[in-house]
């Protein structure tokens, strides 16, 4: 039997989102962040740091291929990777700290997401025209020459902001002037190639056609985020209690009208389309730009601003009673922020003074164990290491190797009569060494015994040692 009734879909199309125009300070700050953090991810891989002639100029550079990181003066070596951790825990804990005291805020304000969304906003506008243009042309079924020249405009010029955006991204992993010139002559590695087209890709869906899918279905931040916000959490939010009965017109002894007039400037400003009018919501990234709508509506019906502000739940009763809110530095202080800042800071002073503490050189022992020890024609014992010298000088070092335990036990460099050798620049140098003990020496006959192997820079002076054993015939 047909079925006359079939079951509606529960699918939805997406419909797109066509934010409106707005001026004010928090749209003024967001204009400032896109400027100054675009600049700095663009800019960035082409200042030059000089480190001497054996090593890169490149002041930030991700050196893959030599398992370096350079950061102006800092050099991070690969068995170093916990300052890398470190500086993670501190964008962790730095991000729980601004969610705690302000909401969404980076969600609102420094997200890649929001943006690059921003910036493809910009010029949608700027070649489409503003809301109701931008509307009138979606809803135009006709594809005629005008919105085939408009889309495919916008397109292009959306496709060359993704192109910088994934090739500024290869610029940090190897010299950008040289890798400019080899991405031009097609002379660089595929990839090189490969991960600019997929940042391009990437960048001109996420930023053109996703948007707000990203913030809401996307990033999990939105589903976690309520673990570090509680009542004094500053976020966007509309006094109702103001505003509420909304409507346009003059109040009347029947009819007495909040200070909304229902205009929809919150909404049609919201990037992600949400009324902040029906309360807290997930999908609210606290960018803030209905706070400006409203507060320049208000401005235009001569009613004070603030009906949609940043504020926090616990301020809600006493505001209904007509009292000032609490200080909003008692909002931003308080345990919650006071743990993450104190946490914060623990770890950056640790990762400072860890920085300033390590030494130029280092080194590690690697015993051998097949075998553990060879029996010499003369009775003598010899152990086998492997030790890699590491020199973070800018110029080649000689390296002088000791011994510390039994006065028997002698070292020996295999490749050379000497006891130093010389570890080039910025680079680390393995070598080979024995330790040799005559066969009436105490050490030749226990199991094991413990020795130090010290290394000298002959250059300062400095020293650093590692502890390992020796082993013996065991009788």
């Amino acid at each position: 039997m047909s079925d006359s009734n079939p079951t509606p879909s529960l699918y939805a199309a997406r419909e797109p989102i066509f934010p409106r125009r707005v001026s004010g300070m928090f749209r003024n700050l967001k204009w400032l962040i896109l400027a100054v953090t675009l600049g700095i991810y663009y800019l960035t891989p082409w200042i030059r740091w000089d480190r001497g002639p054996s090593l890169p100029d490149q002041a930030v550079l991700l050196d893959l291929a030599n398992r370096r990181f350079y950061f102006f003066w800092i050099e991070i070596w690969p068995h170093e990777f916990y300052f890398v951790a470190g500086l993670l825990i501190m964008a962790g804990l730095g991000l729980f700290l601004f969610t705690s005291a302000l909401g969404r805020v980076w969600c609102g304000y420094a997200c890649p997401q929001t943006v690059w969304t921003d910036l493809y906003i910009l010029v949608e506008r700027w070649i489409e025209g503003d809301r109701n243009a931008r509307l009138r042309l979606h809803h135009q079924k006709k594809m005629d020459f005008r919105k085939a020249r408009l889309r495919m405009t916008k397109w292009i010029v959306w496709l060359f902001i993704g192109l910088a955006t994934g090739g500024a991204w290869v610029f940090y992993f190897a010299d950008a002037p040289t890798l400019l010139v080899d991405l031009f002559t097609l002379n660089a590695h595929p990839i090189a190639y490969g991960t600019v087209a997929v940042l391009t890709l990437t960048t001109f869906f996420f930023g053109g056609f996703a948007r707000e899918q990203i913030c809401i279905y996307a990033c999990p931040w939105p589903r976690i985020q309520a673990a570090m916000m509680d009542e004094d959490t500053l976020v966007v939010g509309y006094r109702e209690w103001r505003g509420e009965p909304r409507g346009k017109g003059k109040r009347t002894t029947d009819t007495e009208l909040g200070d909304c007039i229902d205009c929809m400037a919150c909404v049609n400003v919201c990037p992600v389309g949400i009324d902040i009018r029906d309360g807290q919501q997930m999908e609210c990234i606290t960018c803030a730009l209905c706070i400006d709508a409203c507060d320049d509506m208000m401005a235009k019906v001569g009613k004070p601003r603030g009906l949609i502000d940043y504020m926090a739940l616990s301020d809600e009763p006493n505001e209904r009673a007509g009292k000032p809110p609490k200080n909003i530095w008692k909002h931003i202080l308080r345990p919650r922020t006071i743990m993450y800042t104190s946490l914060w800071s623990f770890v950056g002073i640790a990762l400072v003074f860890a920085l300033f503490i390590r030494p130029e050189i280092e080194l590690t022992v690697a015993p051998e164990r097949n075998p553990t020890f060879v029996t010499l024609s003369d009775g003598s014992i010899r152990n086998t290491y492997d030790v890699r010298l590491r020199n973070k000088h800018g110029e080649e070092r000689q390296f002088k190797l000791s011994l510390k335990g039994d006065p028997a036990m002698r070292i020996q460099l295999e490749g050379t009569p000497y006891t130093s050798v010389p570890v080039p620049p910025d680079a680390s140098y393995l070598q080979r060494v024995y330790i040799v003990t005559p066969k009436t020496a105490a050490p030749s006959g226990a199991e094991a015994t413990d020795v130090r192997i010290w290394v000298e820079d002959l250059t300062n002076g400095e020293r650093v040692y590692k502890d390992t054993t020796f082993n013996g015939r065991g009788n």
